[in-house]
């Protein structure tokens, strides 16, 4: 029996949340929705502004794959996290987080080694629920092969990949490197899109993720298209069998699509009144991929990450309390 159930590979960022008017993005030629990459005196001008008009709502450690292992480790699972944090306060924050969440990490290992702080992410949350981010990614830019662990990897049942890596030539060969070890052990591999900006902007890049196809591809209706070209989600998910043996499609307020490598498979979503949407689509990528390796079915586990979802979204930050995955499991599982 594995010693991990995923062994993820993703950029350590803190969020720092900001409750916005839609004006905010006009002025500063944001593109809303999106997740932009930026240098690290725009985000500290953009920072002080934010701060001025609306205040701080909340810091959390973030990342898209920190955020779906830890909904999977306090779900019941275990995981492990590579990833790459600063000698600083926010590093130190971060690494606190994952080790209160009992994620096993490397960084550890790589703490103290670094020039550049640890990267951060300004979050804005629109009236509409609607998430808008500005990264710096700082030191998490330099993630690459020599943070691997490649022991932790060999002892997982999946790897799981998540996709804003593709930004970083270093992370890409890391990713490469993750994925021949796991291709040599039988391991499965996960990919998540992350953002819909990493498959318009990256496109051709991100094809070196997805290789001759993965085992499993979490992404959302925007994505899908925007990955296979279509308009039509269901097209599109048709389109999709070439690059994922399996995968999952998040609707939004419309639930998921499912695809089990035989049929899909609808998941009817659950009523929310969300006020933020940051998180969401890592949440159900986390909740998902515990069901999966504790024996559950394609649709359990798409109910389970559904229900989770609506949950998130009701509340600012990107991920839930720990004692509510509990509540949640056994409500959709049962134990």
């Amino acid at each position: 029996m594995k010693k991990y159930d995923i062994y993820a590979i993703g950029n350590a960022i803190v969020d720092k949340e900001f409750e916005v008017t839609d004006d905010i993005f006009e002025q500063q030629n944001i593109e809303k929705g999106m997740m932009t990459l930026v240098e690290k005196d725009h985000q500290q001008i953009l920072l002080q502004e934010l701060k001025g008009r609306f205040g701080l709502k909340k810091r959390a450690s973030g990342g898209s794959a920190a955020n779906s292992i830890i909904a999977t480790q306090y779900f019941g699972g275990q995981v492990f996290l590579s990833c790459k944090t600063a000698d600083d306060e926010p590093g130190e924050f971060y690494n606190k987080d994952l080790i209160a969440a009992g994620v096993d990490t490397n960084t550890n290992d790589n703490s103290g080694t670094d020039t550049d702080s640890t990267g951060k992410c300004i979050v804005m949350v629109s009236p509409d629920a609607e998430r808008t981010m500005c990264t710096h990614l700082g030191v998490a830019g330099d993630l690459g092969p020599e943070d691997l662990n490649p022991e932790a990897l060999r002892n997982s049942g999946y790897l799981y990949i998540e996709g804003y890596l593709i930004t970083s030539p270093k992370a890409r060969d890391a990713v490469l490197q993750a994925r021949n070890i796991a291709k040599e052990n039988n391991i499965k591999t996960a990919l998540t899109f992350s953002d819909p900006s990493m498959v318009e902007f990256f496109g051709n890049d991100m094809k070196l993720f997805v290789g001759e196809g993965v085992d499993i591809l979490f992404c959302n209706q925007e994505e899908a298209c925007l990955w296979t070209g279509e308009t039509d989600v269901k097209i599109a998910a048709e389109k999709l069998k070439d690059s994922a043996n399996q995968f999952a499609i998040t609707l939004g307020a419309n639930g998921a699509l499912l695809y089990d490598g035989k049929e899909f498979i609808n998941v009817a979503p659950f009523p929310a009144k969300a006020i933020d949407t940051n998180g969401a689509g890592d949440m159900f990528a986390g909740a998902f991929m515990y069901a999966i390796t504790h024996g559950h079915s394609f649709s359990e586990a798409g109910k389970l990450a559904c229900r989770a979802s609506s949950e998130v979204v009701c509340s600012f930050g990107p991920r839930l309390e720990p004692e509510k995955h509990a509540i949640i499991r056994k409500e959709i599982l049962g134990s």
